[in-house]
């Protein structure tokens, strides 16, 4: 098992936008409704004109776990780390992690936005912190 992402021609756009800074979504031309993870069709309408288009960043914290065991690499050296929901500003949700943030300060709807973290490959992924205050 990897925790490395499948980079293919779809879905480079996605990566490279993260590896720059910026997080992507896509949009349906046809329904107007934005959707995450990146498909190549709508999950909504199933039409396939879909664009990629830059989110703000800004989340909400919808719901967490604190894991406290994982064996599996690269996980298991990061143990304990918080996995979460977010609800973006957009719309869609997004399973992530939230960093630098300690466990008794998680709210839901606590107010959050992207950060990046290379992760395996130095493939940079996209996590949630809190805002400067």
């Amino acid at each position: 098992m990897t925790a490395t992402p499948d980079i293919d021609a779809f879905t480079r756009a996605y990566w490279d936008a993260a590896a720059e800074g910026r997080l992507l979504i896509r949009r349906c031309r046809a329904c107007a409704r934005p959707h995450h993870y990146p498909r190549e069709f709508c999950p909504h309408c199933w039409s396939e004109d879909v664009v990629w288009e830059p989110a703000t960043g800004r989340a909400t914290l919808y719901t967490w776990s604190v894991v406290h065991r994982n064996d599996l690499p690269p996980f298991d050296a990061r143990v304990p780390y918080v996995a979460a929901v977010v609800d973006l500003a957009e719309g869609p949700r997004m399973m992530t992690e939230v960093v630098d943030v300690p466990e008794d300060a998680l709210r839901v709807d606590m107010e959050l936005e992207v950060a990046f973290r290379a992760g395996v490959d130095g493939v940079a992924v996209p996590v949630f912190t809190a805002p400067p205050s």
